[in-house]
């Protein structure tokens, strides 16, 4: 498999779910193209779809082990919070760029990088509501006091 064909193990809103392969650009007209592992290709409505889990390896650990960050993400990006239709609530970090939103969906990393789930892929019909809890940039120093006023000046300044 070329390394632009990602697994992705797909959760259906009738919590079915679909293993395969995508492409870099996986949404097409509205639908969800996937390579399944018996090689077919299938087109998936993302009316239908929950979420789709980026995945390091195939199996029944497509679910989250922890859906909420235990202290404030150290990554760059918006802390965001997401509620399903279906109830089910989950935090996230998001690229702080309006560039990479789609109209489609959200990609969000989860908030334990080192379970089976890399990042994930929300379609705007799964959910209900979507809440910005933080915006967390690079930190910036900021200089102790006033310039130095020891310091000579040169050339007229």
């Amino acid at each position: 498999m070329p390394s632009t064909h990602k697994k992705v193990i797909v959760r259906k809103a009738d919590r079915d779910t679909v293993n395969g392969y995508v492409a870099a650009h996986f949404v097409h007209e509205g639908k969800l193209e996937l390579l399944n592992t018996t090689g077919n290709v299938v087109a998936i409505e993302l009316s239908d779809i929950k979420c789709v889990f980026f995945v390091r390896e195939f199996g029944d650990t497509d679910s989250l082990v922890r859906k909420t960050f235990t202290t404030r993400p150290r990554a760059e990006g918006l802390w965001v919070k997401i509620k399903f239709k279906d109830g089910d609530v989950l935090e996230g970090l998001m690229p702080n760029d309006l560039a990479l939103n789609s109209a489609d969906g959200f990609l969000i990393n989860p908030p334990d990088l080192r379970s089976n789930v890399q990042r994930m892929f929300v379609p705007r019909s799964a959910l209900e509501s979507l809440t910005v809890l933080a915006v967390i940039g690079a930190t910036r120093r900021q200089r102790r006091g006033s310039e130095d006023v020891r310091q000579v000046p040169m050339f007229g300044e």
